[in-house]
């Protein structure tokens, strides 16, 4: 995913603020294990390097997530969406969308963006096979013209992986 598909984004709140610079000190203080901020001036829009886990199909590899923060951080969730190229994976479509219900029914204030990298990783970390979702081709067709992932409406059927 670039830039040019992200959704149209309002300043943030000043509690969103407030919780990112605190969320972000912590991050530089004690970053989660297999995971690298890539510093820049947007608090808005985190870019996060990924590094599969040792003893799994993406060990070895990185990736990036893409982490665009709502006006109303933490009482919405962040939008997540794998940069390009995505990681084969049964719930990580091509264009870098996740199907991970903490991402949307499932959030919660209480969650950062570290518990969030760690669900992904353990998601990956997971998978026993390196594949797309079923259904790949249909969604990645639907979401043309940068529709956000939270506009889905997912049915989380298969928490195998």
């Amino acid at each position: 995913m670039t830039s040019s598909s992200s959704p149209s984004r309002k300043m943030l709140s000043k509690i969103a603020c407030n919780r990112l610079q605190k969320e972000l000190a912590e991050w530089q203080a004690s970053p989660p294990g297999g995971f690298n901020y890539k510093v820049s001036d947007n608090l808005q829009r985190w870019v996060i390097e990924v590094s599969g886990a040792e003893g799994t199909l993406y060990a070895g590899e990185k990736y990036q997530l893409q982490v665009d923060f709502p006006e109303h951080y933490p009482m919405e969730a962040p939008q997540v969406i794998f940069m390009n190229p995505a990681p084969m994976h049964p719930h990580i479509y091509s264009n870098g969308h996740i199907c991970l219900d903490i991402l949307y029914d499932s959030w919660s204030p209480a969650m950062t963006v570290s518990s969030v990298c760690i669900s992904i990783l353990s998601m990956l970390s997971s998978s026993p096979a390196k594949e797309r979702p079923a259904d790949n081709d249909r969604y990645v067709r639907n979401c043309r013209n940068g529709r956000s992932p939270k506009e889905t409406r997912w049915w989380f059927h298969d928490d195998k992986v």
